[in-house]
């Protein structure tokens, strides 16, 4: 895989299923250089014979749902330059009418049970922010009067003046005549009684809170939201009832004595409440590496019980998905992979059987089908029918596979300094050559509380087909081996995951033929800029280091960070002797590898401050350093920046490693 390639790549949205269970729709988007956004349709998937079929045509379309008698399908359409709007469209094809004009547009959506209204989710800008005042840019904008600890997110920027609200709209007919708008003697006729081109849109919630992850209820939508006292303090969040015709959400799952739950997700089955939940124990900022779980109550509230087990279930923050029986399938993080589960109110987990090595990440189920949207070890995303037996149903990969190829992901495990199995993958170069000298390249993933899988995966993809043997694995403080592996890392970072990473590394370098120790590079952004950091101030094996988006200095975390405020003396203890000794900055002046820092601007994970620090740091005791800086860019750059920067990323990785480390030397 190349740069140029990454056009190919599609990207695939939740599965829809048809209530006859005949067909799925789902969005498929890519990236597109020429206009420097992703772009995308929704496609019709037929279960049984035919093949699958576009059936819209806007510049972005995505997040597809069909409507529960299955005449209608919503969507978000976003324009080039212009935000999502909800569009409804008949089942059977036909023009879309797009039926909201939210200013910053609309987040999600579901239908109610019935399907006759529509409820969404948009953020609601403070007057005078965000272009609501004409004229007034936004260096022109009013000062910001902050008091408390959460007013900030990655990817989204300032919270308070931007809080995400429920609307409910009544479902329109888009085989209707569209509305006219009059000029002229009729407009000034009509006045105020003019037809609204638009269907009116109710406001359900407000408040200083934010509204997200809608599920249907037959009274109303259950949302997630944080909003009781001192919610400031700690990271809580619950899932609330809002009703259809308006009045006060109601709190759905009750307090837990010495349990403070952080609600992910939500859905009702039967007559059954499922949430997905991370217990944050008494204080409610949490326990690193904690996994999260599944619980159940009653649909109309009560006191949740956990389902799952807490030490092995890692439940993915996705609606659970209601099947027969009062069951819903959900995704467990399993190794690195996503593990397709039926799960009913007794706690029973039924695997349900996808392909090997399959990555799942969205899923659905109507009149007993079962579809997916999963990732592969020679795909990326696909659908397939796992009903009685995994079978894919699209090929949105092929076009990439005949461009680029697909290098596999050969599994193995090495075994750490003190016994422990260490889980991760080898990528063997295009041009591997056992009898030769092949250079190789270290990769750590990010968290640390992730993994990396073995489906296809571009970072990988791409070092190798330049030339590299990508070596990649899940130390201690990864997801998906247990709670106890995810937590081993606790209040002392840079120990036993050091420790790991570097015996994966030479377990594959004595295992695999012809991989140079003396030609090994590292890279790894967020917590993976971190290890990579924190490996050039412990060895000096290294030919280069790539530090991305790293984590850094954890004392300066504090206030800069979205997360700061409670993340560094959850990682790393209360003691600030601790903060400075697991600090990569402490050991800067042990860095003698040439080191690249990557960085956005926009990043309010892990803040450019933390990146300028670390590569001055450098430069003033003269390592070969060099700073790559993103505009307009945050934390998640290199999975959802815009297209063109995403391909220079690529291209200035692999001249700084043909520099540092050159394939034929």
């Amino acid at each position: 895989m190349r740069p140029e390639h990454l056009e190919q790549l599609y990207t695939l949205s939740q599965p829809a299923l048809h209530p006859d269970g005949a067909w799925a729709v789902v969005s498929a988007k890519r990236q597109s250089f020429a206009a420097d956004a992703y772009v995308g349709q929704l496609w019709k998937v037929p279960l049984e014979g035919g093949s699958p079929a576009r059936i819209t045509r806007g510049f972005s379309d995505g997040a597809p749902k069909v409507s529960p008698a299955g005449n209608l399908i919503a969507f978000l359409r976003g324009g080039q330059g212009s935000p999502p709007q909800l569009a409804v469209m008949t089942a059977t094809g036909g023009e879309p009418m797009v039926i909201t004009d939210q200013k910053l547009g609309v987040a999600e959506f579901v239908f109610s049970p019935d399907g006759k209204q529509i409820f969404f989710a948009a953020a609601q800008p403070e007057e005078g922010r965000y272009g609501t005042i004409d004229g007034v840019a936004p260096a022109a904008e009013d000062p910001r009067h902050i008091t408390s600890f959460q007013f900030q997110m990655n990817a989204r920027g300032y919270t308070e003046d931007q809080r995400v609200q429920v609307f409910v709209i009544d479902t329109p007919d888009p085989s209707a005549e569209p509305p006219i708008a009059p000029i002229g003697r009729a407009k000034k006729a009509a006045g105020e009684n003019a037809p609204k081109l638009l269907p009116e849109a109710r406001q359900l919630t407000s408040g200083d809170y934010d509204h997200i992850n809608l599920s249907p209820a037959a009274d109303g939508v259950i949302v997630i939201s944080a909003r009781h006292e001192g919610r400031d303090n700690d990271l809580r969040a619950d899932a609330y009832l809002v009703p259809a015709d308006g009045g006060d959400p109601k709190l759905l799952n009750e307090p837990i004595p010495g349990h403070i739950l952080s609600v992910e997700a939500a859905a009702i089955s039967g007559d059954q409440l499922y949430l997905v939940a991370v217990d944050f124990g008494e204080t409610g900022q949490g326990y690193a590496g904690s996994n999260p779980g599944l619980y159940v109550l009653p649909a109309q509230g009560g006191v949740p019980t956990r389902i799952s087990d807490t030490e092995r279930w890692y439940i993915n923050a996705l609606n659970p998905v209601p099947a027969a029986d009062a069951a819903v399938l959900v995704i467990a993080n399993e190794r690195g992979n996503g593990k397709l589960l039926r799960v009913t109110a007794d706690g029973t987990m039924t695997p349900i059987p996808t392909e090997d090595g399959a990555a799942v990440h969205g899923v659905a189920y109507a009149a007993g089908k079962v579809v997916i949207t999963a990732a592969n070890g020679d795909t990326f995303d696909e659908v397939s029918d796992v009903t009685t037996q995994s079978r894919r149903l699209t090929d949105f990969s092929a076009d990439f596979r005949a461009a680029a190829g697909v290098l596999p992901a050969a599994e193995t495990i090495a075994t750490s300094g003190d016994g422990y199995p260490v889980h991760g993958w080898v990528v063997k170069a295009a041009n591997y050559d056992p009898a030769k000298s092949n250079p190789v390249m270290l990769m750590i993933h990010g968290g640390p509380f992730a993994s990396y899988g073995s489906y296809i995966f571009d970072e990988a993809q791409v070092m190798a087909a330049a030339g590299y043997t990508v070596v990649m694995c899940n130390p201690r403080g990864s997801a998906g081996y247990g709670q106890r592996h995810g937590q081993a890392i606790i209040g002392d970072l840079g120990n036993l995951d050091h420790q790991d990473i570097i015996a994966f590394l030479d377990h594959a370098l004595a295992t695999v033929p012809g991989l140079d120790a003396d030609r090994v590079g590292v890279m790894g952004g967020s917590y993976g800029g971190y290890m990579t950091a924190w490996l050039l101030g412990h060895e000096t094996r290294f030919k280069g280091g790539i530090v991305e988006r790293g984590y850094l200095d954890p004392a300066a975390f504090v206030g800069s960070s979205d997360i700061g405020w409670f993340f560094v003396k959850n990682i790393h203890g209360a003691d600030t002797a601790e903060w400075e000794r697991q600090s990569p900055t402490t050991y800067v002046d042990k860095v003698v590898t040439p080191t690249l820092v990557i960085q956005s601007e926009q990043d309010l994970r892990c803040p450019i401050a933390q990146a300028l620090r670390y590569y001055t740091e450098l430069k003033l005791r003269g390592v070969d350093a060099e700073l790559l800086v993103f505009p307009g860019e945050n934390h998640e750059l290199s999975r959802s920046g815009r297209p063109l920067h995403r391909k220079a990323r690529f291209e200035h990785i692999l001249t700084w490693w043909a520099k540092h480390l050159p394939i034929n030397a």
